[in-house]
């Protein structure tokens, strides 16, 4: 008994039929056929995990904390010791741009989580039940697209104070509504089917048929839709940041840098810098959406 435990545990490591070193091989293959077959995919996935890394680590990789002033070093030009410059009050500018995008990317994932959990609700409801709550749902996601999302943030930022949660949850309950309109597409056409049907005659009650059998079956355009959310948040923070009604210094953002930036034109990496990184993560999360939607579609498979 123990010489056959003892020859399991030997071959646990080698089970799969793979040694570490050639496991490892076969996922640089598998990375290389990624980047050959799906180039948009690849790309999107590369910037996003770049900026990712980059701002969860940015406690190790900035030099500066992003709130360190060094008057003698005002609008200093990028240079070995400060790699993108520094502002009007002597602060890195690298720092508080890797510090920013933790602030963005946060922005962007609980906005969206908001958008996404409202609009599943209320699509599932109204393709589902169909009805007088259908009709109540629509015409209420109707009213709501009545208004340009960005002034309608604003009016409502008006009566409140500007904070980063009030920015999460605002941005969140005014983008959920291209996430009820397709789910509720999706459920209008998946509840007809059979096995649904199936589901019913079993006496599967309404609530566990939408989680179990719904659900799963039209989640697919709603990922496309959330990663697509997540550049759209990103942009409106940094819109209402850029216009002082978002994140407030000295808390940094890739908004309220541009507007530092805008007012020392003398000076112009205040702004090319964040407006390069907001260009460049908002590139990654469109390039990763339209290839998750030629994945996920069937109808653009080729």
């Amino acid at each position: 008994m123990l010489h056959s435990e003892n020859i399991n545990r030997t071959d646990t490591p080698h089970q799969n039929g793979l040694k570490p070193p050639q496991r490892r091989t076969a996922l640089f293959h598998r990375f290389i056929l990624l980047a050959k077959e799906r180039p948009l995919l690849f790309t999107g996935l590369c910037i996003l995990l770049t900026v990712t890394l980059m701002s969860l680590f940015a406690g190790v990789i900035a030099p500066y904390s992003p709130k360190h002033q060094d008057l003698y070093a005002t609008y200093q030009p990028p240079s070995w010791e400060h790699l993108m410059g520094t502002d009007s009050l002597g602060r890195d500018v690298f720092s508080r741009l890797l510090y920013a995008g933790r602030v963005s990317l946060w922005v962007g994932f609980v906005a969206v989580g908001i958008s996404v959990f409202i609009g599943l609700g209320l699509g599932l409801a109204a393709g589902y039940f169909g009805g007088l709550t259908d009709e109540l749902i629509m015409r209420l996601t109707d009213i709501m697209l009545c208004f340009p999302s960005f002034f309608l943030i604003l009016a409502v930022i008006a009566f409140l104070e500007p904070s980063l949660v009030n920015i999460m949850v605002i941005i969140g309950l005014t983008s959920w509504m291209g996430v009820a309109r397709l789910v509720r597409a999706e459920t209008l056409s998946l509840r007809e089917r059979d096995y649904v049907a199936a589901a019913r005659l079993a006496g599967a009650g309404s609530v566990r048929i939408l989680i179990k059998h719904i659900l799963p079956n039209a989640i697919a355009p709603v990922i496309v839709a959330a990663t697509l959310g997540v550049a759209g948040a990103i942009l409106i923070e940094s819109s209402l940041s850029f216009l002082g009604l978002g994140v407030q210094p000295p808390t940094p953002s890739w908004g309220n840098m541009l507007m530092e930036g805008k007012e020392a034109l003398d000076a112009p990496w205040l702004s090319i810098f964040p407006g390069l990184a907001i260009l460049v993560t908002v590139l990654g999360y469109n390039l990763l959406g339209e290839s998750l939607r030629d994945i996920l579609d069937p109808r653009l498979k080729r």
